[in-house]
């Protein structure tokens, strides 16, 4: 039999094949499959296909790979463009289809770097390889405001190697998953079989960081999230005002008297000085109750501009701006030539200006909450430095936009992995789900079944201290990845230059 790398040279297009299906199993690893072995045979798939080629290959098999992890991975997109972008089935599976073309580009610029520097050095694909795929991640995490989705690590809450995440991240575990299918691939196709002894280093090393106690539990406090499940097609109407307003009330008039009681992103369809009547009567019960309660309602700055707004009433105070703001949902970019093409570029509330980006945080009684609204849990560092220490995670969102598809499950499993990296209780209040409490470890406590009115009640531990990644976040990691590269990179022009003797 030939040699896997003879076959795919001479059969090209078996090793794009390769490239695509490795990289449509990266959504597999995620939720709500959760099959995180599928993250490391993606990996083990791309390798096999680029390893040995030159670069122009290297860079079309890359782009391959990012097309199936995308085309896949980000379908969810297509629910929100149609069903409520009101975009025909054609238009909307060609905007999601410019989507995924948009993002995969990156990978010529992964494929460019790693085929021409990296690629024929004798520990390039061992550690460059894994080294550049976490900067990729890094790329994506900012670029054009970023789309921080599908990285590799995140498929790990459950495996030993979300013992790097404290440490230094989710990237961290991305580059950890990498490095394991870089070692398995050199050891299976390269008959190097001690680099298994480095497999087991690895994971060993992983699951004793999770062992360790970078915090410890403090005060329980009583918590409450509530989940409305407001139609999304008619929330926006005039008429729905005071039956929303209603829903709310009656859900949450059991509950006065726990510590903190939270409501979804956009709760209150009103315009915060309009519900000031409300908002204070919200107010007057929380204080005389001795509760909390942290609602998402729309406001305007002094300039007329919208905001995505978070507020606290009651035993707390505080008012929170949305910083990062999701393109096309709450502002659309070339504005001028794009509204009123179709309904979607003209949603409810697209119109958003971003807040401050440093803002005092929310209070709950004593107690500091660092808040984050919607898509911006998706961002780790901006999470991280939103409050300098945090005693609770709160973050309120409007998933029904994607309704039952993959996005609201992919939404939450990176909401687990922020509780994770900073050791935080996270509470999360979504209008139709999935709402959830979740523990310092990112394991769900409790949720709510979606698409259904629901009440989750849970106690939360306020803990005390903090992780290497609450205080450092990913520097470190990039600053070594970085390195890493240059090192290699010097030895390929060490290789390259002529000796003058």
């Amino acid at each position: 039999m030939l040699p896997v790398d003879s076959l795919l040279r001479k059969y090209p297009l078996a090793g794009h094949v390769l490239a695509i299906v490795g990289g449509a199993l990266v959504p597999f690893s995620l939720a709500p499959f959760d099959w995180w072995p599928l993250g490391i045979l993606s990996v083990l798939l791309l390798l096999a296909s680029i390893d040995g080629e030159k670069t122009k290959r290297i860079m079309l098999r890359l782009y391959l790979y990012n097309l199936g992890m995308f085309g896949v991975g980000t379908s969810w997109i297509y629910v929100s463009i149609n069903v409520y972008g009101g975009a025909s089935p054609a238009l909307a599976v060609s905007l999601v289809a410019l989507f995924v073309l948009w993002w995969s580009l990156i990978g010529l610029l992964h494929g460019y770097v790693y085929g021409k520097f990296i690629s024929h050095l004798p520990l390039g694909l061992v550690l460059g390889f894994p080294a550049l795929r976490v900067l990729d991640e890094w790329f994506r995490s900012w670029f054009l405001t970023g789309f921080p989705w599908l990285f590799l690590g995140y498929g790990h809450l459950s495996s030993p190697l979300l013992g790097f995440a404290p440490v230094a991240g989710v990237f961290a575990v991305s580059f950890f998953v990498v490095l394991t299918a870089s070692l398995l691939y050199c050891s299976l196709r390269h008959g190097r079989p001690h680099y298994l002894i480095a497999v087991a280093v690895i994971w060993l090393s992983g699951y004793g960081l999770s062992q360790v106690d970078y915090v410890s539990p403090g005060d329980e406090i009583s918590v409450v999230a509530v989940q409305g499940n407001i139609d999304q097609h008619t929330k926006w109407r005039r008429e729905k005002v005071m039956p929303i307003l209603k829903a709310y009330t009656d859900l949450t008039e059991a509950e006065w008297g726990a510590n903190l009681i939270v409501w979804p992103e956009a709760a209150i369809t009103l315009f915060r000085e309009d519900a000031s009547w409300f908002l204070q009567q919200l107010d007057k019960k929380g204080k005389e109750l001795g509760t909390t309660l942290v609602l998402g309602i729309p406001d305007r700055d002094d300039e007329g501009k919208f905001l995505n707004t978070a507020i606290a009433v009651g035993d707390g105070a505080g008012v929170y701006h949305k910083r990062r703001l999701v393109p096309f949902g709450e502002y659309v970019p070339l504005e001028n030539w794009l509204r009123g093409i179709i309904t979607f570029f003209d949603l409810p509330m697209s119109h958003n200006s971003s807040g401050e980006l440093d803002q005092p945080a929310l209070r709950a009684g004593k107690l500091a909450l660092s808040l984050s609204i919607c898509y911006e849990v998706v961002y780790a560092e901006l999470v991280r430095s939103t409050t300098a220490l945090p005693d609770l995670f709160v973050t309120i969102s409007n998933d029904t936009w994607f309704g039952t598809s993959i996005g609201p499950s992919q939404h939450l499993q990176m909401a687990q992995m922020r509780a994770v990296e900073n050791a935080r209780y996270l509470v999360r209040a979504t209008n139709n789900g999935i709402t959830a409490l979740i523990d310092h470890r990112g394991v769900i406590v409790k949720s709510l079944p979606q698409s259904e009115p629901g009440v989750l009640r849970g106690e939360a531990a306020v803990m005390v201290g903090t992780t290497p990644f609450h205080r450092y976040g990913h520097s470190p990691l990039l600053i070594f990845c970085l390195l890493l590269l240059l090192f290699l990179a010097g030895i390929h022009l060490k290789d390259t230059i002529p000796s003058s003797g």
